[in-house]
């Protein structure tokens, strides 16, 4: 029953996280044909790119969270948790690259208006 249950939730967060990474995407999508439509181009495409930016790191969190839960909670063998890290250390180069991307300065960089 424990394992059933950390197998649902792995798969929950799953479908969560892919949830998260569409309806983000969507939203700034429509939000930016609408700032396009209203001819409101200043600023527009960089705000686009933050915006899906940030909601793909959000999802990249989540689907990272339900890796580990299912791979580990569930079948901790040596292969499992081999490709656990492949899949973390992939999904953590994506998510450092973004966050780069999107602040415009490495991570142990004071930001500049602070």
């Amino acid at each position: 029953m424990v394992k059933q249950f950390i197998e649902m939730a792995g798969t929950l967060l799953d479908l969560f996280g892919v949830l998260v990474i569409v309806g983000g995407t969507i939203i700034a999508s429509v939000v930016f044909c609408g700032r396009v439509a209203r001819r409101q181009e200043a600023g527009t495409y960089p705000a686009y790119r933050r915006a899906v930016g940030r909601t793909l790191l959000l999802g990249l969190e989540l689907l990272v969270a339900a890796d580990i839960i299912k791979t580990v909670a569930i079948a901790p063998t040596f292969q499992s948790v081999g490709v656990l890290a492949a899949v973390v250390l992939v999904r953590t180069f994506l998510s450092f690259s973004l966050q780069v991307e999107l602040e415009g300065r490495w991570p142990w960089h004071k930001p500049l208006d602070g």
